[in-house]
């Protein structure tokens, strides 16, 4: 601020910039214009409007013209408010008519605005933002720190420990009010606005999304909600895919033939971080990774292009993404039908695609697909599901295409074709997708061979002791007999050996008393 120089202006007209940012509750804090201020009323009328939409923009210029005239006060410079009654597209170019009308000095910080002025040869005072190095929610972060949770009415919360291991802790002694909410709100707001590590993702009536350098804020307000709340984000490491320690089998199917990936996982169990790490690893194999992401939180080398599902269509994103070709894209946090068909779009295009999708299990993830796209053509979307538990990698599945006679079914015309869904590291068999009529089964195969091989053995058991009760529990078979039926077991214990050996399992037999 030091470097401003103002040379005979006594009034001044400020713009929508310098109010939101804080430049000139700076100005006048720091004695560095005197004399009169004149606001449009339009710019009242203006914030107020946006203030009744639920947007925040409007609650930090009100507040700020209330601090302004407070301060004018103060420091006895006059304020007050003239309307330009005259209709303007943009209330930037009504202030600047203003300004012209006054002739007095406009004060902003858009250059584009002062350069406008200038070719009217409105006299302009350019002060470009300085945004703070000190951010006000880092008090309440330190290394253990995974959020905070911030509420009128309630003591500061923090998130502490790691994905799936993590504990609930005051964050301060302090009860918030909604006057600092409202506060730490409007910094969160103006810093957004003025780095150039801040981004407004979404700025909806009732709440707002914020990317500031690591940070994910989301800030949510009545009628939205019952009362003023921030909820703040920040990853406590960036591993790298080493890290995870992936056999070197899961390692070269990345390398080789996974091309679409699903990395699936209940909400903050590290689904984000390892899309991000497998993103990064992508990258210094030499390949062209780009994001879709809303809202764009991660942290990738500057090869990466971040986009942003917020500020295009699914048809641009769709469009840019086909005409660059990148070798993978990274679909961060996949919800509506939209974002599904984009991935399928672009998958079948030939695009290697890496899916982020909420599931409370790997198959969960898979039948979000279903009704989406024809089963047939699950393979050629999806080959490769991670499933994510706790920051580690759980479960891997892959999935292939066969005709064959579901599992379970008795009759050969009945053969059709199968998505096959196998434990990557055993290649079991688990699950089995295929039409029925006109519903789609998913049919957990493991269970049902499991649940025909325990009937079967059952049976057995009963044809060679029929007054006994018999209990498989996996791998363990209790046989419970009368206490008369004792003189019988010499005849069937070989029988039982045998069945062991063959089924794998453990027979137990107990007398009833």
């Amino acid at each position: 601020m030091s470097g401003i120089k103002v040379v005979g202006e006594e009034v001044y007209v400020p713009d929508s910039t310098v109010v939101t940012n804080g430049v000139l509750r700076r100005l006048i804090a720091d004695a560095k214009i005197g004399g009169r201020i004149v606001i449009c009323r339009e710019l009242i009328q203006y914030f107020e409007n946006l203030a009744n939409e639920g947007r925040a923009l409007g609650f930090i210029g009100l507040e700020e013209l209330r601090m302004i005239r407070t301060l004018c006060t103060k420091h006895g410079i006059s304020i007050d408010t003239l309307p330009i009654n005259r209709k303007f597209d943009n209330i930037d170019a009504a202030i600047r008519e203003l300004a012209s009308e006054l002739g007095s000095t406009l004060i902003t910080s858009s250059r584009v605005q002062a350069l406008a002025a200038e070719v009217l040869g409105v006299k302009v005072l350019y002060v470009p933002s300085t945004p703070t190095n000190e951010f006000i929610l880092d008090k309440f972060f330190d290394n253990e720190t995974m959020s905070i949770h911030l509420k009128e009415g309630a003591k500061p919360l923090a998130k502490k420990g790691r994905p799936g291991k993590w504990y609930l802790t005051e964050a301060g002694s302090n009860i918030l009010t909604r006057d600092d909410i409202e506060l730490i709100a409007n910094e969160i707001m103006e810093l957004a606005k003025n780095s150039l590590n801040g981004v407004i993702e979404i700025d909806r009536p009732g709440s707002t999304i914020i990317q500031l350098s690591d940070y994910r804020i989301i800030i949510t307000r009545p009628p939205m909600s019952n009362g003023w709340e921030i909820t703040a984000v920040r990853p406590l490491v960036r591993p790298k895919l080493e890290e995870y320690r992936l056999s070197d089998k899961l390692l070269q199917r990345f390398n080789e033939r996974a091309e679409g990936i699903l990395i699936a996982g209940a909400p903050g169990m590290g689904k984000t971080t390892f899309a991000q790490a497998l993103a990064e690893y992508y990258i210094r194999k030499g390949k062209i990774v780009k994001t879709v992401e809303s809202p764009r939180d991660m942290k990738l080398p500057p090869y990466a292009t971040q986009y942003s599902k917020v500020y295009a269509s699914p048809e641009e994103l769709h469009d840019i993404l086909l005409l660059s070709r990148p070798d993978y894209t990274v679909f961060d946090e996949m919800r509506n039908d939209e974002d599904f068909k984009l991935y399928v779009d672009l998958r079948l295009a030939g695009i290697g695609m890496i899916g982020v999708v909420h599931a409370s299990s790997p198959i969960d993830a898979l039948q979000r697909f279903i009704g989406r796209v024809d089963v047939g053509m699950i393979p050629s979307v999806i080959d490769t599901v991670v499933f994510i538990d706790k920051g580690n990698v759980d479960k891997v599945y892959v999935v292939g295409m066969t005709v064959k006679l579901p599992t379970g079914l008795k009759e050969a015309d009945l053969a059709r074709p199968v998505v096959e869904v196998r434990d990557f590291m055993t290649g079991e068999l688990e699950y089995e997708i295929y039409t029925f009529g006109e519903q789609t089964a998913v049919v957990n195969v493991k269970n049902l061979v499991r649940t025909d091989l325990e009937s079967r053995l059952r049976n057995m058991l009963l044809r060679m002791m029929p007054s006994a009760n018999v209990e498989v529990d996996g791998k363990s078979v209790n046989i419970y007999i009368p206490k008369e039926d004792l003189k019988n077991l010499r005849k069937v214990a070989k029988r039982f050996k045998k069945l062991e050996n063959e089924y794998g399992v453990e027979i137990s037999v107990k007398v009833l008393e």
